[in-house]
């Protein structure tokens, strides 16, 4: 009698728990540079993925982190914009940066040496997002980093 006392509100219980929605993981995005173009006013062009890593859609809002190029002192990346993704994809958002003068002459160089040049890049900060199953957006950290290469027969870009 008594273990029957035990198992029935464990059962019960255990029942309860299977009836609600299941949990989608949620993981930080990663962010990484599409293409980079160089503006006649000098500003570079960028086309940033961003990949979100999670279980389920996500609703991104903004960026807010740094680039930079080489070893070079980084520069401000921000955005605000409006993004859906759904689970384990990809989007684009578009966004213009102001290189310091060290950091357009190393992408000169670059491009300089034409489709045998690449340039480290880095890129950190943090990413607004709201996971689809919560009901507040939160920040995500990203830290990514990849190289950029002169793109053969159109000068002043760069994936």
């Amino acid at each position: 009698m008594r273990l029957l006392r035990w198992i029935v509100p464990a059962v019960l219980a255990l029942g309860l728990i299977a009836c609600g929605p299941p949990r989608k993981s949620v993981f930080p995005p990663a962010l990484s540079i599409q293409q980079l173009q160089v503006q006649p006013s000098g500003t570079w062009h960028l086309t940033v993925r961003i990949q979100n890593n999670s279980y389920g859609e996500m609703d991104f809002t903004a960026i807010e982190g740094t680039l930079q190029v080489a070893e070079l002192v980084p520069v401000r990346l921000h955005g605000t914009f409006k993004r859906d993704i759904p689970a384990l994809s990809g989007d684009i958002v578009e966004l213009d940066v102001l290189p310091t003068p060290d950091m357009s002459k190393a992408l000169a160089a670059t491009a300089a040496k034409g489709s045998g040049g690449s340039l480290a890049y880095r890129v950190s900060g943090s990413a607004t997002a709201k996971p689809e199953q919560e009901k507040q957006p939160r920040n995500f950290d990203f830290s990514g980093n990849d190289w950029l290469s002169p793109v053969p027969g159109i000068p002043g870009t760069f994936r």
